[in-house]
Formats: C-alpha cells, sequence, structure tokens
C-alpha cells in the first residue's frame, strides 16, 4: 500500500525537476541533468500570459464558495434533519440516499442542458451552483449531529429563551466541529479535483479550474503546430497537489478529534 502510493508521488517530484528533454529520455524514478524545478515552477506561472495563475484563482474561487457553502447547507440541513421531527423526514432520508447512489457523471448531462436553458453555462456558477449540493456531507452530518449533540443542550437553550439559529451556531456548531471538518476535506477535494463537470460547462479558457487548465495544455502535444509542454503540465501537477495535502494537515487534528464519536455508548 505504501509503495503503491508514495511511487506516483515520487515520480511526480522526480520528474518535475526535469527539462523537457531529460524527462523523456531518462529514467523516470531517478533525477537527471539539470536540476530545473525553479525554472519549471516560474515557466507554468509566465507561459500563456501566466494564464496558470488565473487557473489556481478560478480554483480557490470555486473551492471557497462551492465547498464552504456546500458544508454549510450540510451542516444546517443535517442538523434539522437529526433534531427536528417532521412529516416527510424518512422521505427525505431515502432521496438522500438515493442521490449518493446516483454518480456525479450520470447527472453532468442533465445538469448540463439546465443549465444551458438558463444562460449560465461558461460562467462561474455553471460550477459553484452544483457544487453545493452534496448528499454524501449532509449524511454526514444528519448522522453526526445525532450523537454529538445532546438534545438536553438544546432544551436547556430553548428554556432560557435561545431560538433555532443562535442555539445552533452558539451552542452546536461548536460540537459540530470535527464532523464540519471531514466533511469540508471531502467536499475541498471534490470540488478542487473536479474535471467533468468543467470540461463540459466552460469553454471559456480564462474560467478553467487547474484540472481542465492542465488537461487543456496536455493535449497541445497532439494539436498540430502546438507545443509540447509536459514538464509544465508535470510541474503544474505537483502545484496542484500542495494546497490539498496542506489542508489535510492544518485541519486533521479536528478531524480526528472526531472520529471516534459515538462509538461508546454511555
Amino acid at each position: 500500500m505504501l509503495a503503491y502510493t508514495l511511487l506516483p508521488l515520487i515520480w511526480l517530484l522526480i520528474s518535475s525537476t526535469k527539462t523537457q528533454s531529460d524527462l523523456l529520455g531518462s529514467f523516470g524514478l531517478w533525477f537527471s541533468g539539470d536540476f530545473a524545478l525553479f525554472d519549471n515552477i516560474g515557466r507554468a506561472f509566465t507561459y500563456q500570459d501566466g494564464i496558470f495563475g488565473r487557473w489556481l484563482l478560478n480554483t480557490v474561487l470555486y473551492v471557497l464558495v462551492g465547498a464552504g457553502g456546500a458544508t454549510l447547507l450540510a451542516a444546517l440541513a443535517g442538523y434539522g434533519l437529526a433534531k427536528f421531527d417532521f412529516l416527510g423526514r424518512r422521505a427525505v432520508f431515502a432521496l438522500i440516499l438515493g442521490g449518493i447512489a446516483v454518480p456525479p457523471t450520470a447527472l453532468a448531462v442533465p445538469t448540463f442542458l439546465m443549465f444551458a436553458k438558463m444562460g449560465l453555462t461558461d460562467t462561474p456558477w455553471a460550477i459553484i451552483i452544483p457544487s453545493l449540493v452534496s448528499p454524501f456531507g449532509l449524511y454526514l452530518m444528519w448522522t453526526y449531529s445525532s450523537e454529538a449533540v445532546p438534545n438536553e443542550i438544546l432544551e436547556s437553550a430553548r428554556v432560557d429563551g435561545a431560538g433555532e439559529f443562535r442555539s445552533f451556531f452558539k451552542l452546536s456548531l461548536p460540537l459540530l466541529a470535527p464532523g464540519l471538518v471531514t466533511v469540508l476535506l471531502f467536499n475541498i477535494v471534490s470540488t478542487w479535483n473536479n474535471f467533468f463537470l468543467p470540461l463540459i460547462m466552460l469553454k471559456d479558457a480564462d474560467l478553467y479550474p487547474l484540472t481542465l487548465g492542465l488537461y487543456q495544455w496536455s493535449r497541445q502535444a497532439t494539436t498540430v503546430g502546438g507545443d509540447v509542454v509536459y514538464d509544465l503540465v508535470i510541474t503544474g501537477s505537483l502545484l496542484t497537489i500542495v494546497p490539498l495535502t496542506v489542508a489535510f494537515l492544518l485541519l486533521q487534528r479536528y478531524w480526528q478529534s472526531g472520529l471516534a464519536a459515538g462509538s461508546v455508548k454511555q
């Protein structure tokens, strides 16, 4: 498992230090020729008038609004389903399970047709709005809220005159922090690595996320007269995984603290 996980990362790291000629003419799992990592990074940010930086900012925007909004909506909806009894609750549960079972790629074409009629294709909203819906995140927050927030605390808050939104944001939200971080990490990874949806929704290269932009650079080698920039594709791929790694390292203590929630019955 360790070899399967690390070998591609080692290859990516070593390959990003090579020039185009060394990349195609040397052994992939060892260094060769000049150490060109910093030169490759500089060229990646200046190639095609610095569009890589634009792709990076687009991806950050999609993650902040899409993944952040999806986490907040999942927390609100999951908490509501866990703590309030209302008509149709079981039907909602069945719909959520159905949403988890349907692969996102199966919904991509219907989503495109709907957004095309609304005039939202080739806009940032075509990526952000579908990212706001996370059935799996909602299900996680539902199950986590059931265990992490005692009903007695909510009843005490109601007796003291606190409204439902105040109880949620002041009392429940801190208790839900580990579950929120878990859902947030899932949504960040899903939005950051999103490829198929931008592929069918976007035509303007200035709106591309990193995944689609690097794919466009890679395809240049197959077009007549196109630049072969595999060294920049690999270096860009290395830069793409750095923010995800940092996010996991910064948030892991919140995530790990809630893994055993509900595992011991008092």
